[in-house]
């Protein structure tokens, strides 16, 4: 029985998807510092090495566990944190693999410092850990030292040498990375519900926190007042039905290398790009597929990598197939629109 054929779908608006995805959920993405290489790990137990710019995967490795976070040192070397408490450094030119070290439990997150050679990972044991590859012999050979946190860690980030450590509890300690024997300032998120994610400023003054309970919080790390008089909070990724907010968490945060704007994503699957300097929304892309678990801006500024990718927060249900989108990123998205004040009246 012949009937009239479906009408076309519109094509999706959300940037050109990677081929050969993850199978299953993606924890973090991070374009590369040197090229347009994009490093992908995920719960499938593995890390991916893609030419974004090709659309072409180079390479991956498997894993004992769910691989939780990843880090370029270079462009063909990485590193990665895993479920199995285990911290490896991958090299793609070359196939070899080698375990630097290994946590009391799974690794969560890693930080790689170009200026001191330092991998730094934060790990559910409620220790951060920095690790040299250079290190001396033995079973720990690369590792400089362990530093105990109030909590699990959840989230780092680092910029020159100053690295943010958001834990469970909403502890959040500062450090420089030249002296780790104690955090140089030690606080509490200004979000009352768990923290998602914290990501430095490019320009080094501060960071950005968001929660599970769809806010952002802006912060500084000069503690004079009127430094502390510039923080602030606002809401973001919540869906209006007419009557009520649906509020979701907030995965990532990414600032954009060149005009400190930044993006954020959530679980109602939107990216929303920020200027945090003028507090205004810039710009909202079409709706993703599913949650937004993370985000990565190119070396300068020109793509945008979306990892689309369910993130349980309503628990085991069937959802779209975990997705990466890379999208070329339009100056009128990104560029920063300060307030114009109007001229005094005479």
């Amino acid at each position: 029985m012949s009937g009239a054929a479906a009408p076309p779908q519109p094509p999706f608006v959300g940037g050109r998807e990677l081929s050969d995805p993850p199978s299953d959920g993606i924890s973090n993405l991070r374009f590369s510092n040197h090229s347009d290489h994009l490093l992908v790990s995920s719960w499938d137990r593995t890390v991916r090495l893609y030419d974004a710019h090709a659309n072409v995967l180079k390479g991956q490795f498997a894993h004992g566990g769910p691989v939780l976070d990843c880090c370029f040192q270079d462009d063909s070397s990485v590193f990665s944190a895993c479920a199995d408490c285990k911290v490896r450094k991958l090299v793609f030119s070359s196939g070899e693999e080698e375990i630097l070290g290994r946590h009391g439990a799974p690794v969560r997150c890693m930080e790689y410092s170009s200026a001191s050679a330092q991998l730094i990972t934060g790990s559910w044991d409620k220790t951060l850990k920095c690790w040299d590859q250079r290190g001396a012999s033995g079973p720990d050979r690369t590792l400089i030292g362990t530093y105990p946190q109030p909590e699990r860690v959840y989230s780092l980030s680092l910029v020159g040498h100053c690295l943010v450590v958001a834990t469970a509890g909403r502890h959040v300690n500062v450090y420089d990375l030249r002296n780790m024997s104690r955090p140089e300032q030690k606080r509490e998120s200004s979000l009352k519900y768990q923290t998602r994610c914290v990501r430095c400023y490019p320009d080094g003054t501060g960071f950005a926190l968001s929660s599970v309970e769809g806010r952002v919080a802006m912060e500084f790390f000069d503690l004079s007042e009127a430094a502390q008089a510039k923080r602030f909070v606002f809401k973001c990724h919540r869906i209006f039905d007419g009557q009520y907010d649906t509020v979701y968490p907030v995965n990532t945060i990414a600032f954009h290398p060149i005009y400190g704007t930044f993006a954020t994503g959530g679980c109602d699957g939107y990216v929303n790009v920020w200027d945090g300097n003028n507090k205004k929304r810039l710009y909202q892309y079409a709706r993703y597929p599913s949650s937004i678990a993370a985000l990565s801006f190119s070396r300068d500024g020109r793509l945008l990598a979306v990892a689309s990718s369910y993130t349980f927060e309503d628990g085991n249900k069937p959802h779209e197939p975990d997705a990466i989108f890379v999208r070329n990123v339009g100056e009128v998205e990104v560029t920063p629109k300060p307030n114009v004040l109007s001229p005094p009246q005479n």
